[in-house]
């Protein structure tokens, strides 16, 4: 199979990531993807404030690239809308720009897309996988989280906080987003859920950093993902998580836009 089938968009949040941005660009720049597949990589600067933008900027990639700036801070919710809106690919991907998830994991990921058996792969740090480190606290919150959200969305995961998800561009590029901070793994989960879709979920590894080597999310955010869980599985109807142009497909028997 010589020809390429699939676009992937790996949209990729940057916010104060300088002491290993540049080493971040280039693993996931040179990351190679199966055959089959072409690599975009779609950047959103969030305001950063030590210099990450200007490392943005000055780095020379040799994949597909698309760079874009916020003039304010917003959060990791807001970027990623930016970078979903902007994305050309059919697949789009979710990539920190830190080293807690390998970028080795991204080919297997892909796999099920090439295939034809998934719309949605998650990437599951909780299932067995070569590398599992964890630290208590979040591991208890996460555990906590994933099983909330699947009393309420009905989907049966491992992880549903994890980084690692990708979609079939023509789901998540016509679902209506609204957290601007770390609300989008629940929102996105919740909303997915409402579609007739295939979810795999895969094995990854995990590396966790602390507060000192730069980890933002606090337990106030914690907090936060109980009340999205709740909203977005019990107060957002297809119709509000949904534009109108969400292929037919999709829409369960009985959903309607009415």
């Amino acid at each position: 199979m010589s020809a390429i089938l699939k676009r992937v968009s790996l949209i990729v949040p940057v916010f104060n990531e300088a002491p290993h941005l540049a080493e971040v660009l280039a693993k996931i720049d040179a990351l190679p993807l199966p055959e089959g597949f072409e690599k975009e990589l779609v950047l959103v600067d969030d305001k950063s404030t030590d210099g990450s933008g200007e490392i943005l900027s000055a780095y020379s990639f040799a994949s597909r690239h698309i760079l874009l700036k916020h003039e304010k801070n917003r959060g990791k919710g807001a970027a990623l809308r930016t970078g979903i809106a902007a994305a050309t690919g059919s697949i789009i991907g979710i990539q920190d720009a830190d080293f807690e998830y390998s970028t080795e994991d991204v080919p297997s990921l892909l796999l099920p897309f090439l295939g034809e058996t998934a719309d949605v792969v998650y990437g599951s740090r909780f299932k067995k996988s070569g590398t599992q480190v964890h630290r208590t606290f979040h591991y208890l919150v996460n555990r906590f989280l994933t099983a909330l959200s699947n009393l309420c969305s009905g989907l049966y995961l491992t992880d549903m906080e994890t980084c690692y998800k990708f979609f079939r561009a023509e789901t998540l590029q016509n679902m209506v987003l609204e957290t601007n901070r770390f609300g989008f793994e629940p929102e996105v989960t919740a909303k997915i859920a409402k579609l007739k879709v295939r979810v795999h979920e895969l094995p990854i590894s995990y590396f966790p950093r602390n507060y000192l080597e730069g980890k933002k999310i606090t337990w106030k955010d914690g907090v936060a993902a109980i009340f999205h869980i709740l909203t977005f599985n019990h107060r957002r109807s297809i119709r509000d998580s949904f534009k109108q142009e969400l292929p037919a497909r999709y829409i369960p028997r009985g959903g309607n836009w009415l």
